[in-house]
């Protein structure tokens, strides 16, 4: 994996862990995106963190652009011998998979999509070597995903599976974008899923709805009081499949103030998974179970 660094103009740095989309490049992203901002280098004024990548925004009157990118060169000689460790964690998201609200926008644009006589869902089954819809969901959810980067819309998390590089599933976007996608619609565009915090365009495959809020600019949920952004990168999602009568009590009781999602405080060790990830993954498992 090799570090490429580009300015963007006067004020920002362009940090990129590697072009290939992997857990170790997310990681290594985050890692040193999270170094930046506690190493709080004079006239640094944002860090944004993306897929394999980041950013830095600073004042050139304060640190010279040069300067700058020493900085970040330090940074990450510093952290290669650093364990590959992070404390996070791991959140159940309740998912209705094959809903009503989410059929129903995909039918209104099958002239868009690769397969226009099937749903999303049978598309995906299909590409991916599954007998049917029920097999890839199991698939879908069985194995928690690694939060890759929050953004593109307010709030919105693009996710990774935590599985083996030949176990990722996979689908493409469609054909061409729709102008309308549920809030709170799962989707999956190439190796990622992604929830929509917001109704609006979109083009990834649609395969459920969650009841579960994760943007709220008036700060009004009762778990999302102190931050207006549910996510952040690092987070572990495992998907929780439920039904319309579930989603509709756990929607009732977010509305009434009475309801959080289950969160368990994780530790996160990038070699450990690497050499089995089955087993970290049952670890994850069985720390949300105790939470």
């Amino acid at each position: 994996m090799k570090t490429r660094y580009s300015y963007g103009g006067d004020e920002h740095i362009f940090v990129e862990m590697d072009e290939e989309m992997s857990l170790d490049a997310f990681f290594k992203a985050i890692s040193m995106a999270n170094a930046v901002r506690a190493a709080k280098l004079p006239g640094v004024t944002e860090v944004c963190p993306a897929n394999a990548s980041f950013q830095v925004k600073f004042d050139p009157d304060v640190i010279a652009p040069a300067a700058m990118m020493e900085e970040l060169k330090r940074l990450e000689h510093a952290a290669e011998d650093a364990p590959k460790r992070m404390k996070t964690r791991i959140i159940e998201v309740p998912v209705y998979f094959q809903d009503p609200w989410t059929h129903e926008t995909l039918m209104r644009f099958r002239e868009r999509h690769q397969d226009p006589n099937g749903t999303d869902l049978e598309y995906a089954a299909r590409i991916n070597g599954f007998d049917d819809v029920a097999g890839f969901i199991e698939a879908y959810h069985s194995n928690p995903w690694f939060v890759s980067m929050v953004g593109f819309v307010a709030g919105l998390p693009f996710l990774y599976q935590l599985v083996e590089r030949e176990r990722q599933l996979e689908a493409p976007k469609y054909l061409r974008p729709r102008t309308d996608t549920p809030k709170l619609t799962i989707g999956h565009g190439g190796c990622f899923g992604a929830l929509y915090s917001v109704r609006g365009a979109g083009g990834y495959q649609m395969f459920g709805i969650t009841p579960m809020p994760i943007y709220d600019p008036t700060q009004t949920i009762s778990y999302m009081r102190d931050f207006m952004v549910f996510f952040r990168p690092g987070d572990i999602v495992k998907w929780a499949p439920i039904g319309r009568e579930e989603h509709d009590r756990i929607a009732a009781a977010i509305e009434a103030g009475d309801w959080t999602p289950k969160i368990a405080e994780v530790d996160f060790d990038l070699a450990a998974f690497n050499a089995n990830p089955d087993a970290t993954n049952a670890k994850l498992m069985e720390a949300l179970r105790g939470a």
